[in-house]
């Protein structure tokens, strides 16, 4: 990519020297300095802030929050899926601030209860018991932003799947707005918006085909483990199109078990507490989610979308017979989008509860 940018800027300086300066050449530079140079520049200023082992000499923090999912794990292993989703809806809002986890007011309307998060999210109350062990053994030191992204490794990890290192140096944001949750990827996104909505965010469309499906219950990498609530794919079983009441794109026989599992009311409607595993394997992280898709069984429009263009269709393939590419390009991807837009040195602030600004507490 760099060198690539590099051989833009030449052709363009060449045309320049030709030309003389004209708003057409003034306006194809600017995008290409800012895209290719300042981007990294920033990039690499976040990645001297967040160190792995960055709480090394300050506090146990990885330890205890490794412990508090553990014994969560123990008593409810759905909650595993809870904190990867949490996770990802986080960081698609604000970046990895944690303002998710804050409480919505009287005055103010927070994450939580935007419509891609209310009555849905699971495992704040682990966190809420990593952070409080955290303020007692070192107050004022772990971000609940750094406890988050170490508790989404650790359910990846117990969930018999492999783990990565951690940058941490996080700060907490102080601000969660509801209405800025639109800007987490929708489950009925076709490939187009699904591009677009992780290139907003700076990840590629193969850290795309990678992740996404982390997004809409609990990850493409992580509809590997955990449940949906039928009311998010029942368009596809009863209402697809005018034409079609059933997404042609579902294996008939696999829609045939969804509309057992997610029948519909007298008045019409599906009982929105109805839920369904994601695929067959809902307690354990693996690859397994590409073989569903590439056999029609993506639960989600955007599932099924990965495979509408030859380059995520190869991905899906590859993923779907080499788990160890997957687990190794699944942890990569994850590092980098734990660093969106993430708040460093003195901006935001160490929240002593994740439910609360600290100006409220």
């Amino acid at each position: 990519m760099a060198s690539e940018s590099f051989q833009s800027l030449c052709s363009w300086n060449q045309k320049f020297l030709k030309d003389g300066p004209t708003p057409k050449s003034i306006d194809y530079l600017a995008p290409v300095v800012e895209k290719d140079y300042i981007k990294k520049i920033n990039m690499g200023q976040i990645e001297a802030e967040l160190q792995v082992g960055f709480y090394r000499d300050k506090c146990r923090a990885e330890s205890i929050v490794k412990d508090e999912v553990e014994k969560a794990f123990d008593r409810d292993r759905g909650i595993a899926p809870g904190l990867l989703r949490l996770h990802f809806h986080d960081c698609f809002v604000r970046g990895c601030d944690a303002s998710i986890l804050v409480d919505s007011t009287p005055m103010n309307v927070g994450e939580k209860d935007g419509p891609p998060n209310v009555n849905t999210l699971r495992g704040t109350e682990v966190i809420d018991s990593a952070k409080a062990r955290l303020e007692a053994e070192c107050k004022g030191v772990v971000s609940c932003a750094d406890t988050l992204a170490f508790a989404a490794r650790d359910a990846v990890e117990i969930s018999n799947g492999f783990g990565w290192s951690v940058p941490a140096g996080r700060r907490d944001g102080r601000v969660s707005l509801a209405s800025e949750t639109l800007d987490i990827p929708a489950p009925f996104l076709n490939l187009d918006q699904l591009t677009q909505s992780f290139a907003k965010k700076g990840l590629t469309q193969e850290e795309m085909v990678t992740l996404s499906g982390n997004f809409y219950t609990t990850p493409a990498g992580a509809h590997t483990i955990g449940h949906a609530h039928c009311t998010s794919f029942s368009n596809r079983l009863y209402d697809f199109n005018a034409s079609s009441s059933q997404d042609p794109s579902l294996n008939p026989l696999y829609a045939e078990d969804l509309k057992r599992q997610c029948p519909r009311g007298p008045q019409g409607t599906v009982d929105p507490n109805l839920v369904v595993d994601m695929n067959f394997s809902p307690a354990v992280m693996d690859s397994s989610y590409y073989t569903d898709v590439l056999h029609h069984r993506g639960l989600f429009t955007s599932d099924q979308a990965l495979t509408t263009s030859q380059a995520t269709a190869r991905q899906v393939t590859t993923y779907a017979v080499n788990r160890l590419l997957w687990e190794s390009e699944f942890a990569k991807a994850m590092v980098k989008m734990s660093q969106i837009e993430v708040l460093t040195g003195t901006d935001g602030e160490i929240r002593t509860n994740c439910r609360v600004i600290n100006n409220y507490n």
